[in-house]
């Protein structure tokens, strides 16, 4: 608890601050940048790099998810014109299309200019760091800019211009100094394997401590962002106004590469111009009708020095290339069309609506097309020893064209009604319909199997209710779609007569693809990606209760719990794989093809809303009284979170459908019901400001930020699908038998302690014939998230109406580290031990703003 009492010490030598906000719903989620910064008042800290993810679909949110959990969070209020999918564990609503009129505009122009610095001489060695802190740092400026052209027109600019720089540090296993030379004596296949093994740095390991193959080392890397907007406000009459507006931001990525080519490197592009007529029919009525146009660009490419395919090596070393799905080539354009209108009489505030927006979809996407290859646990012998034999356990490739375009319409018509009933009662109902036309291929390669998705009414409900006896009661309940991303349809590019899926068992590395006809596709067996064609949006019931009691004087409490069922998660379904009860043919990994149960396929992918969702939590947050030098609120949830193996996030594409795998096909559903994998049951959030009281320190303000949660869970799995390992059905994510189990639900977050704690004689592998391990899904736990953030600011007034501005800012005060699971793969020599960190150490930012 140091670093509670650090932020409390500070915060009680204080007086005052500015007053805090009344109380609000839970704070919101912040976004992630490629550089893993965060709102310090969040409480988050700066993720490790090491850990890498492509920013594409909700990847941000997965990872955001996975290492810091969620935030219990009580939506007062279930606006009809907003989506709360996901509002439940944090995520901001979208916001409507339309421009906010500006309002309360001063004479002359007004700005600011900034800049921000970031170096690693600031920085705290990470917790696996070898050696001291290699140099890198980050620049960041911008400004802002408004004012009016004439009486009738204003002009507002702003922009941002990021540049990152220098190495990033990281743990790799990596193969022995005994392990990398080839076992193999056949002439042509000592280059390949010499080829894979080329793609680690000469570097042999340097914490042996740790793992015996663990390195912790350095490489470059470079980020480039630019973000910038210009916006125009015409006032056309006393009742007319309009608003333009344009917004543009790039990133490009050079990603370091601590195993060569192990991370693609990314080029985002986006562009959103916005029209928006703002009428006042009369004091009572408002109408804005909005015209736009988003467009995005995506270009995930692997790095030139990558080996082509991705390998595996079943968690004994670090595998090679990006994940199958790169490269990804995708361009996305909306066009959006919105109208809303608010009226006010009586006691009614009405408010009713709508969007249309056309969908393009193009580009390039795939699976497996470099192809996929894996070394395990097999034949007798361990991966690595399989590895330099040159004798894979299995090989994925996909053959054929996946460039498509899709197109397809979203429509939202939404009403809203807010009723005062009398002073203290005020009653909210609201509908919302969001059909969805069915998707079409442009150039008619691919149908997609499931029409148009036409239902998705979503009523909503609430009430607040304010007595001197009782304090203020809310409630509010409301049905929620989410969304089918075109990457989750769109992979019906991947099967025939488009895409060839091809599988092989026990491959030859000299001829990964012997044996198939590639003259001949079209009677090629290969494996199909099948969509249900009942295939619809999922949908979350929220409900949520609060309480704010009165309290003596001006300090304000909410007790309150909040809930969600959510239905039609996306599953994807592992069909047609291997048998083991074939008579006559051994369970073997050459044997896989023949053992499948329908001839025509390979593996056959089944795209359903087959996962279900549960969540429960009860929140109270404390807020302390307004003043003019002390500000502060606490907060403390405790929660529990359930699935069947995917969560709302999954789009069903790459690893979003293997990380809801079934162990079999038999009974997916008891197989997978589990915790989710942001689930936590307790967590705290302090955050507090002071101004600071000595006569030296007069003017400057420090801000600190405390969040203590529970880790995350995580599974054991088998880590080979070869005999005497896993069911050798063609698919992984086996788990094993639990032979000792007291250890269930054990929290695994020290690595001084993590095998002994995750035992290996506590687990044993399936036996031969078995179809799964009996072991369940996210049994153990990382371990806690312990993090301070603090910033000192103060401000001086300059002559001519400008000011000065600084800000010092602290991520991870302490140096706390939050560890990442363990290797969980039981076929892995490195099982139970934790090798990284899912933050980074302490860092240091300084800015200088300057107002006019």
């Amino acid at each position: 608890m140091l670093d509670l009492f650090l932020v409390l010490w500070l915060l009680q030598a204080a007086p005052a601050a500015a007053p805090v906000p009344a109380p609000a719903p839970a704070p919101q989620r912040t976004q992630l940048n490629l550089m893993g910064q965060t709102d310090t008042a969040s409480g988050e800290s700066r993720r490790n790099e090491n850990v890498q993810f492509n920013l594409i679909d909700t990847n941000t949110i997965k990872e955001l998810n996975v290492r810091l959990g969620t935030t219990a969070t009580l939506v007062e209020e279930f606006k009809a014109d907003r989506g709360y999918f996901g509002g439940e564990y944090g995520n901001r609503p979208g916001a409507p299309l339309h421009l906010v009129p500006v309002a309360g505009v001063k004479s002359g122009f007004h700005g600011s200019m900034y800049a921000a610095h970031n170096n690693s001489i600031f920085s705290a060695r990470a917790f696996f760091q070898a050696g001291g802190v290699k140099p890198a740092r980050e620049n960041q400026y911008g400004f802002s800019l408004g004012g009016p052209l004439s009486t009738r027109w204003r002009l507002s600019l702003d922009g941002m211009q990021q540049k990152v720089r220098g190495q990033v540090n990281g743990n790799v296993l990596v193969p022995l100094a005994s392990e990398r030379t080839p076992l193999t004596n056949d002439p042509a296949l000592r280059p390949i394997i010499a080829r894979y093994f080329s793609a680690y740095k000469a570097e042999l390991p340097n914490r042996t401590d740790i793992d015996p193959r663990a390195l912790n080392t350095n490489s470059q890397q470079i980020i480039n962002t630019d973000n910038g907007g210009a916006r125009l406000d015409f006032t056309a009459s006393s009742r007319d106004r309009v608003g333009f507006a344009y917004r543009f931001t790039s990133q490009q990525v050079k990603a370091f590469q601590l195993i060569a080519g192990q991370n693609p490197d990314t080029d985002l592009k986006s562009h959103a111009p916005r029209v928006t007529w703002t009428r006042a029919w009369s004091p009572t009525t408002l109408l804005n009708v909005t015209v736009g146009y988003d467009r995005s660009g995506t270009l995930i490419k692997p790095e030139r020095n990558a080996v082509g395919l991705t390998v595996s090596f079943g968690n004994a070393i670090g595998g090679l290339g990006p994940a199958p799905p790169i490269p990804i080539d995708r361009a996305v354009n909306r066009y959006r069309y919105a109208a809303l209108m608010n009226h006010t009489a009586n006691k009614h505030t009405l408010t009713f609506g709508g969007e249309v927006v056309r969908n393009q979809v193009n580009g390039l996407e795939q699976d497996g097309n470099r192809g996929i290859l894996g070394f395990s646990n097999d034949f007798g012998r361990d991966a690595i020893t399989n590895f330099r034999l040159g004798t894979p356990s299995n090989y994925t490739q996909a053959i054929g064209n996946n460039i498509r375009g899709f197109r397809y319409w979203n429509t939202l018509l939404f009403v809203d009604d807010r009723y005062k009933v009398s002073q203290g009662l005020t009653l909210h109902v609201g509908l919302r319909y969001e059909p969805m036309s069915r998707p079409v291929e442009v150039n008619k390669i691919d149908t997609i199997p499931f029409g148009c998705d036409c239902n998705n009414l979503a009523p909503r409900f609430g009430f607040a209710y304010r007595s001197k006896t009782n304090g203020v009661i809310r409630g509010a309940y409301g049905v929620h779609f989410g969304e089918i991303f075109a990457t989750t349809f769109g992979q019906t590019r991947l099967s025939p007569p488009g895409s060839y899926r091809v599988f092989v068992g026990a491959p030859d590395l000299r001829n990964l693809l012997a044996g198939v006809d590639l003259a001949n596709l079209s009677r090629l067996r290969a494996g199909v990606f099948e969509i249900s064609p009942d295939l619809a949006t999922p949908y979350s019931h929220q409900y949520n209760f609060s309480w704010e009691p009165p309290l003596h004087g001006s300090w304000k409490v909410q007790v309150g719990y909040v809930g969600s069922r959510s239905h039609k998660l996306f599953q994807m379904w592992f069909n047609n794989r291997g048998r083991n009860d074939v008579a006559g043919i051994a369970n073997t990994s050459a044997t896989l093809n023949a053992r499948r149960a329908d001839s025509r396929y390979l593996e056959v992918f089944r795209l359903e809303n087959a996962s279900r969702g549960y969540y429960d939590a009860g929140r109270v947050t404390l807020i302390a009284p307004p003043s003019s030098r002390f500000g502060g609120d606490v907060s403390y949830w405790f929660s529990k979170a359930i699935d069947f193996g995917n969560d709302y996030t999954s789009t069903l594409a790459g690893q979003d459908a293997r990380s809801g795998r079934s162990q079999a096909e038999a009974n997916v559903r008891g197989d997978l019901k589990g915790l989710s994998s942001f689930d936590q049951k307790h967590a705290l959030l302090f955050r507090g400001n002071a101004d600071l009281p000595t006569r030296w320190l007069k003017g400057w303000k420090l801000n600190g930020v405390l969040l203590l949660k529970n880790g995350t869970p995580f599974s054991v799995e088998s880590g080979s699908d070869g005999p005497g390992f896993g069911n050798v059905d063609g698919q992984g994510g086996d788990r094993v038998n639990i032979l000792n189990p007291t250890i269930l639900g054990s929290v695994v977050g020290n690595p001084d302690t993590s095998q002994s704690v995750l035992s290996r004689a506590a687990f044993g592998f399936m036996a031969l014939g078995e179809s799964r391990g009996n072991i369940g899904r996210n049994t153990f736990r990382r371990g806690r998230i312990a993090n301070v953030n603090a910033s000192l600011q103060r401000s001086w007034k300059l002559p001519r109406e400008t000011s000065l501005s600084f800000r010092g800012e602290s991520i991870n005060l302490m140096n706390t580290p939050q560890f990442a699971e363990p290797n969980f793969s039981l076929a892995s020599p490195s099982f139970g031990r934790i090798t990284n960190t899912l933050n980074d150490g302490r860092t240091l930012r300084f800015q200088l703003t300057l107002g006019f």
